[in-house]
């Protein structure tokens, strides 16, 4: 017969590995998430950086976009649905620029997350895609390494063109719709004007000269 003291210690023995080899399993699966996670926010930082500086490219400020950031909460005009960074460009200390995050809900296959440069006349200075799901081949053309589409923003205003023009010219305006795909530039269109909208009404706040 098995001796009931050697079989209480062998089952406390085991019980004592298995949860060490837990302890180390859930201690390795947290260093491991904690890694992925740095790397996930380098690589988003990364690509938020590369979008800011083809927005306003290198000789046209001379500050650090990321670090000249503040944050922004609006719903009415800029579809965010919480607080999100947006940036100043300085030249010699003036504020030249603004890039805001504005969001197109309405993309075919949902959000569109959008940076929008505005210069400080109210002027387009450019806008980049940094997050989306639409189609490959057909909505994904709003990023520019797909297609051109997007600098047509470039230069742009609330009065060039004109409001009634401010759509793609399925729906009568100046923007050229995709092949295939009017949702997402229609999206698109009419977010980057909700971004003008908002810097009219907010000028003063936005170009600050004071660094914060």
């Amino acid at each position: 017969m098995e001796n009931p003291t050697s079989t209480r210690s062998s089952i406390l023995r085991n019980s004592l590995i298995l949860g060490l080899f837990a302890m180390a399993t859930v201690g390795m699966i947290a260093v491991t998430q904690q890694g992925t996670a740095e790397r996930i926010d380098e690589a988003q930082r990364r690509v938020q950086l590369s979008a800011l500086n083809e927005i306003i490219p290198h000789e046209q400020h001379d500050n650090d976009l990321l670090a000249d950031s503040f944050s922004i909460d609006d719903r009415q005009y800029l579809n965010l649905t919480g607080s999100k960074d947006a940036y100043r460009a300085r030249k010699g200390g003036a504020v030249s620029a603004v890039i805001l995050p504005v969001v197109a809900p309405d993309g075919y296959s949902g959000r569109i997350d959008l940076l929008v440069g505005i210069n400080a006349d109210g002027s387009i200075a450019g806008v980049r895609s940094v997050n989306h799901r639409e189609t490959p081949g057909l909505g994904d053309k709003i990023e520019t390494a797909k297609s051109e589409w997007v600098l047509d923003f470039d230069g742009k205003s609330l009065s060039m063109p004109v409001p009634e023009q401010w759509a793609v010219k399925k729906d009568g305006g100046q923007f050229d719709q995709f092949t295939g795909a009017t949702i997402t530039p229609r999206a698109v269109v009419k977010a980057v004007y909700q971004a003008l909208s908002y810097f009219d009404q907010h000028r003063a706040t936005l170009l600050l000269q004071d660094e914060e």
